[in-house]
């Protein structure tokens, strides 16, 4: 049985009535990490891991919710939804999104399941808002269009997780292609898809299986050091509106005699942006060595000067460094924990991961799990 007759199941026993039933992927990020909320640019697919929701309207005001993972079930009125520390708050902040911008709905029943690991970066909490903003357009017939659902998604993350993410992950979710990456302008949202030919190589994501307490509090104290960083040029150059309009020379001008570490952090992003534009480049020429190393180059630029890696993470990508089957790896998401993505020679693919799960689990004492992904088509009703 599939994820998605699953769910259908789990809900027709729960509630008597055929669902609506909607898929959302998670995704993976090839190269350009924090650099979205930078208004840079970034190259991220769909892949085939993916939240499902089943619903139905109901005839009250109450929302209904089930997470067959978490085996837990919470039920709020319409006009008392407000943010939570679990599970809840991802649909809520949809929801709360929709009555802030005057769209009409009614209470609904909603089971949601998945196969995208929660914890391992590969953005669950996005999916699990676009397929609940979409099944509600759906269900209600809202007429909301793709873009504007993955900036309420974004907006939802923001006011009620908290975290002041960028527009990646739920543009990804949303406008992923199979076959295909998007390179996406996180200034214009103006995008356009790039077939991803690997030829004998795959994408293989190791995860660590930590997710490091500092997360969500770096990943805010980063994006306020860029706003500083880009305060201090802005007052010289007014035109400047944010690090995708700063240069090194800017930064070693006005961010460095005034704060050494904001400057540090500042330079990682301005020469990140710089980089996606390139790889992108040896992307479409089927430079695969040379996008590769491209990967190398933004971790240790996450590890050392952004300061967002872990041991565990770092441990991985200088694992495989140097062995010619893997052509790149890198961190991948905001980071302290999560998953390296890696481009794995096929032939070499089982060798190399039972030699690194042992050494993993030696050094680190933790099991190393392993996802083979390809791409996937974005959000939609199943």
């Amino acid at each position: 049985m599939t994820l998605n007759e699953k769910v259908a199941q789990l809900f027709v026993q729960k509630y008597g009535q055929n669902p609506l039933v909607v898929q959302s992927p998670g995704r993976i990020n090839l190269i350009g990490e924090h650099t979205d909320y930078n208004q840079g640019f970034v190259l991220p697919a769909a892949i085939d891991k993916k939240i499902v929701v089943a619903l139905q309207k109901r005839n009250d005001d109450v929302i209904s919710l089930t997470a067959v993972d978490f085996n837990e079930d919470y039920e709020v009125s319409l006009a008392d939804v407000a943010p939570l520390k679990h599970w809840p708050t991802y649909p809520l902040g949809v929801v709360h999104q929709l009555q802030t911008r005057g769209y009409t709905i009614g209470g609904f029943n909603m089971i949601i399941d998945g196969d995208v690991p929660v914890g391992a970066g590969l953005s669950s909490s996005a999916a699990v808002e676009c397929a609940t903003i979409f099944a509600l357009d759906a269900l209600f017939n809202l007429g909301i269009g793709r873009m504007d659902m993955a900036l309420m998604a974004q907006q939802a993350e923001h006011n009620f997780s908290g975290v002041k993410c960028g527009i990646m992950d739920m543009f990804a979710s949303l406008f992923g292609k199979k076959d295909q990456v998007v390179r996406l302008d996180c200034r214009s949202l103006e995008y356009e898809y790039a077939p991803l030919e690997l030829g004998n190589y795959k994408l293989l994501l190791f995860n660590t299986n930590v997710k490091h307490s500092l997360a969500s509090s770096a990943y805010n104290e980063r994006r306020q050091q860029c706003e500083q960083g880009v305060a201090w040029v802005q007052a010289h150059h007014p035109e400047v509106a944010s690090l995708r309009d700063v240069s090194e020379a800017m930064l070693a001008q006005y961010v460095l005699p005034k704060d050494a570490l904001v400057h540090q952090r500042c330079h990682f992003v301005v020469s990140e942006i710089a980089r996606v534009q390139q790889a992108c480049l040896h992307l479409a020429a089927n430079q695969l060595e040379t996008f590769g190393a491209k990967m190398f180059e933004t971790h240790f630029g996450l590890s050392k000067q952004y300061a967002v890696s872990c041991p565990e993470l770092d441990f991985l990508v200088e694992a495989v460094q140097g062995n010619p089957a893997v052509l790149g790896a890198r961190m991948m998401g905001g980071g302290f924990g999560g998953c390296t993505i890696n481009i794995v020679h096929h032939q070499h693919a089982d060798a190399l991961v039972q030699t690194l799960a042992e050494r993993y689990q030696s050094q680190m004492h933790l099991p190393l799990t392993v996802y083979a992904v390809q791409t996937a088509n974005g959000t939609g009703v199943v």
